[in-house]
């Protein structure tokens, strides 16, 4: 198997639109890591990603027939962006299904590279069958993403390039996953001619369709996928990437929304560039594994590989690097509601810096404050913070608390008093005209809204949090009226987060 491939890799024809990105190093993330980091900056290419790679290869094999006939796929990124500049390149006819929530930036970029973009669907699936559609009605040429040998060899490209341009000591690649075609292609190449590299998958913690099914054996799909990275929200592994996988990727790391953040924030102060949440997966996965093996002196290559970001998302990024790099903690502290108190407080806290604080008045009794720290991971550690706090006032760590991280630091307002038999729901509501009717004429008028707060960040989804007057007898109701909407959803009820402020 990888012999065949590494032929593939070495006769892809990719360099006619794609360019052999550079390897730079990451200075001021090696010094605190204690190892060498490099970057592959796969963010540098004519698209921005690495898909170019695949996609141009994979046109190039075609017959001429076939090219004639012109050729059509399904996505809401860079694979869309790929194939239209290399379609136009070689004058073949490309048309690009696309969800109807694509962010219109994505959508002018493919259009701006000649092809056709075609809306259908509000989410991938329903895009993906139209295309296939499209291939049925009308003899169309469908390219794939990443299921494909030829697609899988382009992306085996950036393996060639990194053994050709590094020539020192290098202990392990650290590789962004979503199908799984870029690191089919380099555990292919980089394990037929250097076993002894390891090849490490990346994967948020909310897709991790690779490692999954590297733990059950055989693909699975995912039931639900998160979306803050969706360059590689993929709820099932491709069937020719899992072949390779399987036998040649050494292990899958996951890594947390948070710890994304603070990956974009280090290739930012080490490049002065500003990657897309999948391309920062390589560095994120670095850090964990530095973390967890403790060792030093190592040297890691991170796959940059796109930086086709909404600006918009820079704010929820900035939000959340610090809290990804463990340098600041939320915090839920209750303290007397009395003169002096407020005092009392900052004392404890001593020469910390106050992030946030927000506060409303509870009771006659006690105050429910609100509260961003800064921390250090290893001079000042949370659990040191929390301990300290906790000699004075009850004290609960939110830190981790998704709703008091998306919602309730910016609800902060008090109790209501009067709203009895109130269940709380967590939901992903697709960005596009229509979403929130939806959701209110599915639920049908059953059930009185106590709540509601909605947020973006410059996704194809937005965050909202519903309160729903639900009586005991109805409960058991209720997931079943949730499911029929289709938004992916979680119970916020038993938060302790909601009970401090909102309950």
């Amino acid at each position: 198997m990888l012999e065949s491939y590494v032929k593939k890799i070495l006769c892809s024809r990719v360099y006619d639109v794609a360019v052999e990105t550079p390897i730079h190093a990451a200075p001021f993330l090696s010094e605190r890591l204690g190892n060498t980091v490099l970057l592959k900056r796969e963010d540098l290419q004519p698209v921005f990603s690495f898909k170019i790679r695949g996609a141009y290869n994979k046109l190039a094999q075609l017959t001429d027939e076939q090219r004639a006939c012109g050729v059509v796929t399904a996505s809401a990124g860079n694979h869309a962006q790929g194939l239209a500049l290399a379609a136009r390149h070689m004058g073949v006819k490309a048309t690009i299904v696309m969800p109807r929530t694509t962010p219109e930036i994505k959508v002018k970029a493919v259009r701006a590279r000649g092809a056709k973009v075609v809306l259908h669907g509000d989410a991938f699936d329903e895009a993906l069958a139209y295309s296939q559609k499209l291939v049925d009605e009308k003899g169309l040429v469908y390219i794939h993403p990443y299921d494909d040998p030829d697609t899988i060899a382009g992306q085996g490209t950036v393996a060639m390039e990194i053994l050709r341009q590094h020539h020192g000591a290098l202990d392990a690649i650290f590789v962004p996953v979503g199908g799984g075609g870029l690191i089919a292609g380099i555990a292919a190449y980089v394990k037929y001619l250097r076993p002894d590299i390891k090849v490490i998958g990346v994967e948020p913690d909310e897709s991790n369709c690779l490692q999954a099914a590297l733990a059950a054996g055989k693909r699975v799909t995912l039931s639900q996928v998160g979306l803050f990275a969706d360059g590689v929200a993929v709820a099932q592994v491709g069937k020719h990437t899992f072949e390779v996988c399987r036998h040649y990727v050494d292990e899958v790391i996951t890594v947390s929304t948070d710890e994304m953040c603070a990956a974009i924030k280090d290739i930012y102060d080490d490049t002065r560039s500003i990657c897309e949440p999948a391309g920062c997966l390589g560095v994120a996965g670095i850090k964990k594994y530095v973390e967890r093996e403790g060792c030093t002196g190592k040297v890691m290559i991170a796959i940059d590989s796109g930086a086709n970001v909404n600006f918009d998302r820079l704010r929820h990024v900035a939000e959340r690097a610090e809290i990804g790099e463990k340098r600041e903690a939320l915090l839920a502290v209750t303290i007397p509601e009395k003169p002096g108190s407020f005092k009392a407080f900052c004392q404890a806290i001593g020469k910390r810096a106050i992030t946030e604080f927000n506060y409303r008045f509870h009771t006659n009794a006690e105050a429910h404050i609100f509260v961003g720290v800064q921390t250090h991971p290893e001079h000042d550690p949370r659990e040191a913070l929390v301990a300290r706090l906790q000699e004075d006032f009850p004290v609960l760590d939110l830190t981790d608390n998704e709703l008091a991280k998306l919602h309730i630091r910016h609800m902060v307002g008090g109790h209501a008093d009067k709203v009895t038999d109130e269940v709380v729901y967590r939901f992903e509501f697709p960005e596009r005209p229509g979403a929130l009717f939806n959701f209110l004429n599915k639920l049908g008028g059953r059930w009185n809204i106590s709540m509601f707060h909605y947020r973006n960040h410059g996704a194809a989804y937005g965050r909202v949090v519903v309160g729903l007057q639900v009586p005991e007898a109805d409960r058991a109701k209720v997931p079943e009226a949730l499911e029929s909407i289709g938004y992916a959803y979680w119970d916020e009820t038993d938060n302790p987060a909601y009970a401090l402020y909102l309950g």
